[in-house]
C-alpha cells in the first residue's frame, strides 16, 4: 500500500477552518487531557535544537502526571538515547516502525518492532535502489546524517545538512519511492520512505493498547498531539484536539488533515505554550 502525504486544495481549505487559536480550546477539555504525543523536529526543537524552555515544558507535562510520547520521524538511535534521558514515558520512531521504553523495575530499554526482522531486512534490501535513484535523479538531496542510526526507513534530507532544496524537488523524492511500491512522508527536513504498512498513528494505537492498556480509539479525546508538518497529518485527523505549533502553517497545503487548534509560537516555543495551557487546565480554580 502506497500512503503519500499530499492533498488537494479543496481538503487543504476545508482542514484550514480547523485552525484555531488555541486561547479557544475550552478549559473543562483542557481539564480531561490525560497525556501528550509529539512530533519532535520543529515542534520540540527550534531551528534544531532542543531549547531548555521545550525540554522544561516536557518535564513539567510528566511532573503533573499527564503520559508525554514523543513520535517521530527520527532513528532508532536517538530513540534510545530520547527514552533513556528524556522525561518520556516511551518513543515511537522512525514514523512507526517501533516503539521504545525504558523498564525501570527491569532496569533495561525495550524495544518494539512493528515488523519482524525479516521484513525490515527485506525493506532495507529494497530501500537500496531507492537511495541510488534519489541521488541520480534529484540534484542537491542528499542522505540524512542519521541514516547509519535507522533500523527501517531511508531518510532523504532536502534541508538539513544540504541547502533547501525547491518545492518539485521534494515531490520528485516522493514519486521515486512511490514509483518504488513505498510509503513516503514528509517531514519539516526529510522525506521517509519504508516497506510497510504502518504511520505514526497506526503504532501509537498499537502501542497503547500493548504497553498500557489502553483502548485510543475510545479515549482520543482524553489525549494531544502536537506536531507541525505532512507526517503529522494521520495523528491530526484522528486526535480532536490535535495542536499544530505555528509553523504548521508552512505545510498546511500538503496536508489532508490539519488540527483543530495552533499555537501563537512557532516550534519549541509553540510547544511551551501548548504545555503551559494543558497545565493551567489542570490548575484551574473551577476544575
Amino acid at each position: 500500500m502506497i500512503r503519500i502525504d499530499t492533498a488537494s486544495s479543496e481538503s487543504s481549505s476545508m482542514s484550514d477552518q480547523r485552525l484555531l487559536p488555541l486561547s479557544a480550546f475550552p478549559i473543562a477539555d483542557r481539564r480531561q487531557i490525560r497525556g501528550v504525543f509529539t512530533d519532535i523536529d520543529e515542534t520540540v526543537t527550534t531551528d534544531g535544537s532542543l531549547t531548555a524552555q521545550a525540554y522544561a515544558a516536557l518535564e513539567a507535562l510528566k511532573r503533573a502526571g499527564l503520559l508525554v510520547v514523543p513520535v517521530t520521524g527520527r532513528p532508532a538511535g536517538w530513540c534510545d538515547h530520547i527514552a533513556r534521558m528524556w522525561p518520556v514515558d516511551a518513543v515511537v520512531g522512525e514514523n512507526g516502525a517501533f516503539w521504545m521504553w525504558l523498564d525501570r523495575r527491569a532496569g533495561k530499554l525495550c524495544t518494539r518492532f512493528v515488523q519482524s526482522d525479516a521484513e525490515r531486512a527485506d525493506g532495507q534490501r529494497r530501500l537500496q535502489a531507492v537511495r541510488a535513484q534519489v541521488l541520480r535523479e534529484v540534484p542537491g538531496a542528499g542522505i540524512a546524517s542519521d541514516q547509519p542510526y535507522r533500523l527501517a526507513d531511508l531518510a532523504v534530507d532536502f534541508c538539513e545538512d544540504v541547502p533547501a532544496l525547491p518545492r518539485a524537488a521534494v515531490d520528485r523524492i516522493v514519486a521515486i519511492f512511490a514509483a518504488h511500491g513505498a510509503q513516503a512522508k514528509i517531514s519539516s527536513i526529510h522525506v521517509n520512505g519504508w516497506f510497510g504498512d504502518y504511520d505514526k498513528l497506526t503504532t501509537t494505537r498499537l502501542m497503547m493498547r500493548e504497553l498500557f492498556n489502553i483502548d485510543l480509539d475510545a479515549e482520543r479525546a482524553r489525549y494531544v498531539f502536537s506536531g507541525d508538518s505532512p507526517n503529522d497529518a494521520p495523528m491530526f485527523g484522528y486526535f480532536p484536539n490535535a495542536t499544530g505549533v505555528a509553523n504548521v502553517r508552512d505545510f498546511a497545503d500538503r496536508m489532508p488533515h490539519l488540527p483543530r487548534w495552533i499555537t501563537q509560537a512557532r516550534s519549541g516555543a509553540g510547544f511551551a505554550e501548548l504545555a503551559q495551557a494543558l497545565l493551567d487546565g489542570r490548575n484551574d480554580p473551577s476544575s
